[in-house]
């Protein structure tokens, strides 16, 4: 009896310490991250309020209801130089993207370094907006072989001097050293919604780590 009830017991406990080494290893890769997005409301964030809203905690842009004239982004009222940006995001449909080291013109217009975010050709590249165009392209058909359609999906996006790197749930899709003077050494970050057909995208779990 005693032998049985070893055996039992000794898995439990093996799960149970895998658990907690589990736990441990993910709050040391999330230590130094600040969250960017409270959950509840839009604090520390601007965007015209037809387009962007929070709902379930989650931040929604949608142009179901209202169309927009150009692409319009939700902008981060504080400017980062280097940094670890994680986020999570859901795209419906169109084109969408993640504004870093950006500057914010008239009417909530950017213009900057963008991670992008599309249903298929160009998800994972590195473009400017408002600028150079693509600076480092992509296999579109390796890319889509680590993206969810229509679900959750991570960017971790990593700026570090002249340094930006993309990963999209775990895989790089851009290792990108920037050698132009043009090239923006801080700005905001911003969250995109294309111009063109109604389109829907989602964020949440969005942190920070700012580096040296």
């Amino acid at each position: 009896m005693r032998k049985s009830l070893c055996v039992e017991v000794w898995p439990v406990v093996l799960i149970a310490l895998l658990g907690l080494r589990s736990a441990s290893v993910t709050a040391a890769e999330e230590e130094g991250f600040q969250p960017l997005f409270d959950g509840k409301t839009l604090a520390g964030w601007e965007g015209d309020p037809r387009f962007w809203s929070v709902q379930d905690g989650v931040i929604v842009g949608s142009t179901d209801e209202t169309k927009t004239p150009h692409n319009t982004f939700l902008c981060t009222t504080k400017t980062y130089k280097n940094f670890i940006l994680k986020l999570e995001f859901r795209l419906r449909n169109h084109n969408s993207g993640v504004q870093i080291r950006s500057k914010r013109l008239d009417d909530f217009i950017v213009a900057g370094y963008q991670a992008d975010i599309a249903e298929k050709r160009y998800m994972g590249i590195l473009y400017e907006e408002r600028g150079r165009g693509i600076l480092a392209d992509v296999n579109p058909d390796e890319v889509a072989k680590h993206v969810k359609p229509g679900d959750w999906n991570e960017y971790t996006i990593t700026c570090d001097g002249p340094r930006i790197r993309l990963q999209l749930n775990g895989f790089t899709t851009v290792d990108y050293e920037e050698k132009s003077p043009e090239g923006a050494k801080e700005g905001i970050i911003a969250l995109q919604l294309h111009a063109g057909p109604p389109m829907k995208v989602e964020f949440r779990n969005i942190r920070i780590k700012e580096l040296p």
